[in-house]
């Protein structure tokens, strides 16, 4: 799509209506930050009223590109630009801005507002999930496109200012971005030297633009921010790059136009107020009343006649390629849509059912990565990866090859053929060791489409991700973490890595899925229900150590969350169960032997497995007491801390809440006390020692 063209007089007045609706918005709810929208107004007019390619008559539309405000807390900037477009976001919205339900709320929520392609607020993740945007087209243009029929082809852009430069995750992004040679990113630096605390030179004094260059970027500028010419001539000199993300510097002010606020730290996050708002009216030569914009600036701005047209051309270029090449135009549909094959289902099932009759000792580490093997093969949107973990996560497969470019930026072929004349290539990430980067990339190809990615780290390292997980917790997006060496059963590497608090942290942010699968059908089930989970992401807690399979009565609950894995008749009791053992992962085993030690005393128990605490908090209230009766007293086994497990009614809870030991692993376990014997005792305690 060409750039328009536009007259200095009428991009001064598209400009000013993002400053009048800002600074009115924000005045309104007496809370906001006026500064950047002011400041990056002339950069949206650039970017939006000439390059950007949308359409607000279909925000999903999929060819479109993307724009990420990575320092959300302008989000006034993003909204003004989504009415005045055309967007259906009416002014009453902007007029309710930061108000309870409303659809604009003090950061972009994307799935709430028409238009916002992702969550931006915690400073940073922003530019990380662009890079996610950037990596999943050049991806899929890969996979889909052919000679004569392109159909991926769209750029994602995005505005960052000093604090997401600051932030550390946008060292690990970038420096990815450069590396993958992603050249249809595109990426607008706020430059305007202000924070809250004020002038940023005396904290904030890197060479950003000698940064990016070293991270193999094109670095354009700096420039004047404010000519909306120049910035338009920089998006179109970036969009010619290849091989290379651009980063155009754009030195702005903060507050631009408010007489006495410009430049200061008080633009940033306080109303301008009255009085200071009918001076900038007065500089900028704004007459309209506030949330009044004139027809012919609602006309300039209007982008529905120009979206409708590269739509409909995108749409045209989709049919040839249906009737050219119609399985994989199926292929192409059924991966942007979001949907898993018709097979899926039966693919899951005889997973479980593969890993039950099997019944191997391994690692449950070992056992994702025997499940992925089976669905890695039947799924080409896996997109897998791991922080330099690789070997220890065994989150690749024989169907995911490692994803590698040249010098030029094209992928190079380390994959399949695909039987339709185009190649596959690398579908799994070294992402480096940048955890909290691979989180919010991951999260970046989940909102684009078309790819499903799972990575892998530690889980003691999930602290490093946990911001990045919590808001694909709260975008409700199909993500996969998988988090090896879970406990302090990975014995010498010591508290360092001993994961204590890890599970039971995880499990407490809402919408997240937690498994700690006990052994490779439950593993399998874990990955079958991630996978299947359209709108909520999961983490797979897996062991180092070997856990033997246990026998199960059935296998249709486990995907419940919790189910009765032994019952007393399972170790020769015919009397009912007195007590209730509650286990996960590796503390299975321990609770089975535990229960036949019970059962030489002749005390009958129940054992019940537990690998996704998450997922049976959601079952109804009959099958969680057919599971957990009331009246039996319960104790509960893992190795973590122990303040979760309060919560089913355990009358005592085995588990370390302190740091773990350097030490093997036996060793340890033995010290902390997960031993069998210590578990019977503890369930013997319970019972009052009636059974002694």
């Amino acid at each position: 799509m060409a750039p328009t063209q536009q007259p200095q007089q009428q991009s001064r007045r598209m400009a000013n209506a993002i400053r009048a609706l800002a600074m009115d918005a924000v005045q309104r709810a007496n809370s906001g930050h006026p500064g950047a929208p002011m400041g990056m107004a002339d950069m949206a007019v650039a970017l939006w009223g000439r390059h950007l390619k949308h359409n607000p008559a279909n925000p999903r539309w999929f060819d479109r590109d993307r724009f990420v405000l990575s320092n959300g807390h302008g989000s006034m900037l993003l909204y003004a630009l989504l009415h005045l477009s055309g967007y259906e976001l009416p002014m009453a919205e902007l007029q309710n801005f930061r108000q309870l339900h409303s659809k604009t709320p003090g950061h972009p929520e994307v799935g709430l507002t028409p238009g916002v392609e992702t969550t931006t607020g915690p400073l940073g993740q922003g530019i990380a999930n662009a890079v996610g945007f950037a990596l999943a087209e050049k991806l899929l243009a890969r996979e889909f496109n052919r000679a004569g029929h392109t159909v991926v082809n769209h750029h994602t852009y995005a505005f960052l200012g000093d604090g997401c430069l600051m932030e550390g995750i946008s060292h690990e992004a970038v420096s990815l971005a450069g590396a993958w040679r992603l050249d249809k990113l595109i990426a607008l630096y706020d430059d305007n030297g202000i924070s809250i605390d004020g002038q940023v030179a005396p904290w904030f004094a890197d060479d950003t633009p000698g940064r990016f260059a070293a991270c193999g970027w094109n670095v354009i500028g700096p420039i004047d921010g404010h000519d909306a010419d120049k910035v338009a001539a920089a998006i179109t000199q970036a969009k010619e790059q290849t091989g290379r993300p651009s980063l155009i510097v754009c030195k702005t002010q903060i507050g631009q136009g408010s007489p006495n606020r410009a430049n200061t730290a008080k633009a940033h996050g306080e109303p301008l107020g009255a009085e200071e708002i009918a001076l900038t009216r007065e500089a900028l030569g704004w007459t309209s009343a506030p949330f009044v914009i004139a027809r012919d600036v609602y006309a300039d701005w209007n982008a529905k006649a120009r979206g409708k047209s590269a739509e409909i051309a995108w749409k045209q270029r989709l049919g040839a390629y249906r009737k050219a090449f119609p399985e994989l135009a199926a292929e192409f549909e059924r991966r942007m849509q979001g949907r898993l094959p018709a097979h899926f289902a039966q693919l899951a099932v005889d997973t479980v059912v593969a890993a039950h009759t099997q019944g191997e000792t391994v690692a449950s580490r070992r056992a994702s990565q025997l499940a992925l093997e089976a669905f890695t093969a039947a799924l080409p949107e896996l997109l897998g990866g791991s922080a330099d973990l690789t070997g220890s996560n065994l989150t690749h497969t024989r169907s995911t090859p490692p994803l590698r470019f040249d010098p030029q930026g094209q992928v190079l072929q380390t994959g399949r053929e695909d039987g339709d004349g185009g190649q596959t290539g690398g579908r799994h990430i070294n992402y480096g060791v940048r955890e909290f980067g691979m989180a919010a990339i991951m999260n970046g190809v989940a909102l684009h489409g078309g790819f499903i990615p799972y990575g892998g780290t530690f889980l003691t390292f999930s602290d490093y991700s946990r911001n990045a997980i919590r808001m694909a917790a709260l975008m409700r997006l199909r993500v996969i973490h998988v988090f090896t060496h879970d406990s302090i059963g990975l014995g010498e590497d010591g508290p360092t890595h001993q994961a204590i608090e890890q599970a039971a942290s995880l499990r407490l942010i809402p919408n997240l899925d937690v498994w700690r699968p006990a052994d490779t059908a439950e593993t399998a089930v874990a990955w079958s229900v991630a996978l299947s989970n359209e709108d909520r992401p999961s983490a797979l807690l897996l062991s180092r150590q070997n856990l033997p399979y246990a026998p199960k009565r059935s296998l249709g609950e486990i995907s419940r969350g919790a189910y009765v894995l032994s019952e007393p008749a399972d170790v020769g009791l015919k009397k009912k169960p007195v007590a209730v053992i509650i286990a996960t992962g590796s503390e299975v085993q321990l609770a089975l032997k535990a229960q036949r030690l019970l059962a030489d005393r002749k005390i009958p128990v129940r054992v019940v497995s537990m690998p996704g605490s998450t997922a049976f908090d959601r079952q109804d209230t009959r099958y969680k007491r057919a599971v957990l009766p009331a009246g039996l007293p319960r104790v509960a086994v893992e190795m973590g801390a122990t303040d979760g497990w309060w919560k089913y009614g355990c009358a005592a809870v085995l588990g370390i809440d302190r740091y773990g030991e350097s030490a093997p692993a036996p060793a340890l376990l033995k010290h902390f006390g997960f031993t069998e014997e210590n578990l019977a005792a503890t369930v013997r305690a319970v019972l009052g020692g009636r059974r002694k």
